[in-house]
């Protein structure tokens, strides 16, 4: 649903040269996705051709799988769809590449911002605003270096105007509208995921960097789900925002590492976390609650220190399902196609030490099991929808291949 939700599918699609030329300048991506014809054209140039080289993965529900690669990326971290079909991929050292429907790179997006990237931060994550057909706003995320001390660094999110062409693009008018809080030493336990809510508030997902404590500070912002209007100011109705200073933005609090958020159809907000050694989580996200981190996890310190489980603490929000062994979580998103028969509202996680794309079937009572867990060797960093109803994940690392999954047959 993360990605999904921000599709809107345009007749033309073939040969198109311009996407969005500047805000209010566009095509009236509305109106043309009533056109009759739009579906199967998007289908059409969507088709992969017979002469590229595939792949069969076989599912631990024995589903199968036909793996198509498309194009291949260095550290890759983030992929979204847009409104014509095409999207756009991020790669941590800071590119953002323009992507075809045919999954083949168009071009680079210029006028980003300058990133640093080490360990586990650079250039992020990057969604669209709910009212990008009109405007070419976009959401982004990067980790950005303390000016007077580079041992510090944080994560930032900016809302920029996205210029398309047929071969690339730009970004320009360029606004950080969060940051986290406080910089820190370290590179690792970023966060910064964005979805868009159905109520039109920007969720960001910020983790604890590595510092345990920090997740339960109502002092500070990290280890914590934050939600904001879209323009970045604070809502009047956020369950601390009596409480003032950056206290207010603070939706949930008591993460890791949230490294996946997405709504369901219902409106339902989950997002996983990397747990410590193992535990990872995946959470059905309520308003006000505390998850507990670092006071409780199912797993335990990297140096064999025990943590107290859920279930000894009541008072903090137990995860829906948990993963011991650990998958090492990367991106999430909620499908809602139905290019997979009973799949309309499973989960799909990438799964990065686990070397698999994670199927989560998510239940009305809020509980979770995974139910199906499909692995060819390769570190998943992202999952997305296409809007063709295919499952599109890029693979973590230099030379991280973009694979389209379809069914098999």
């Amino acid at each position: 649903m993360r990605h999904a939700r921000l599709v809107l599918l345009t007749a033309g699609v073939a040969g198109l040269s311009i996407a969005c030329a500047a805000p209010g300048d566009g095509p009236d991506f509305a109106s043309a996705a009533a056109d009759s014809g739009t579906q199967t054209a998007l289908a059409e140039t969507a088709a992969i051709s017979p002469d590229l080289p595939g792949f069969t993965v076989t599912g631990t529900d024995g589903m199968v799988l036909t793996a198509t690669p498309l194009e291949t990326f260095d550290n890759p971290w983030a992929m979204t769809f847009l409104p014509d079909g095409r999207s756009l991929v991020t790669e941590k050292a800071g590119a953002i590449w323009l992507v075809g429907t045919d999954g083949v790179k168009a071009g680079q997006i210029t006028g980003g911002p300058q990133v640093v990237s080490r360990g586990q931060g650079g250039l992020g994550d990057l969604i669209l605003h709910p009212d990008f057909a009109e405007t070419g706003e976009v959401y982004l995320s990067y980790v950005e270096r303390d000016a007077s001390d580079d041992s510090l660094s944080g994560a930032a999110v900016e809302r920029a105007v996205l210029t398309l062409t047929s071969s690339g693009g730009s970004l320009s008018e360029r606004e950080v509208i969060w940051r986290q809080y406080p910089k820190v030493t370290g590179n690792g336990h970023y966060g910064h995921r964005m979805v868009v809510s159905p109520d039109r508030h920007l969720f960001i997902t910020s983790g604890e960097r590595q510092k345990f404590d920090p997740a339960q500070d109502m002092g500070g912002n990290l280890g914590k789900v934050v939600r904001l209007n879209l323009d970045g100011s604070l809502p009047a109705d956020n369950p601390f925002a009596d409480r003032g200073g950056v206290a207010a933005e603070v939706w949930t609090l008591g993460h890791r590492n949230p490294l996946g958020i997405d709504f369901d159809a219902s409106g339902r907000l989950w997002v996983q976390e990397m747990g410590p050694a193992h535990g990872d989580e995946l959470n059905l996200i309520v308003r006000g609650e505390n998850y507990g981190y670092p006071e409780v996890s199912n797993g335990d310190h990297y140096d064999g220190r025990p943590i107290p489980h859920h279930d000894t603490r009541p008072e903090f929000k137990a995860p829906a399902t948990y993963w011991v062994p650990a998958i090492s979580p990367a991106g999430l998103i909620i499908y809602d196609g139905d290019m997979f028969a009973g799949w309309s509202g499973n989960a799909f996680i990438g799964g990065l030490s686990s070397q698999a794309l994670i199927r989560v079937a998510l239940a009305e009572d809020g509980s979770a099991e995974e139910a199906g867990r499909y692995a060819w060797n390769k570190r998943i960093r992202e999952v997305a929808e296409g809007p063709d109803g295919a499952l599109y994940v890029l693979e973590d690392r230099d030379g991280g291949r973009l694979i389209r999954l379809t069914p098999a047959g």
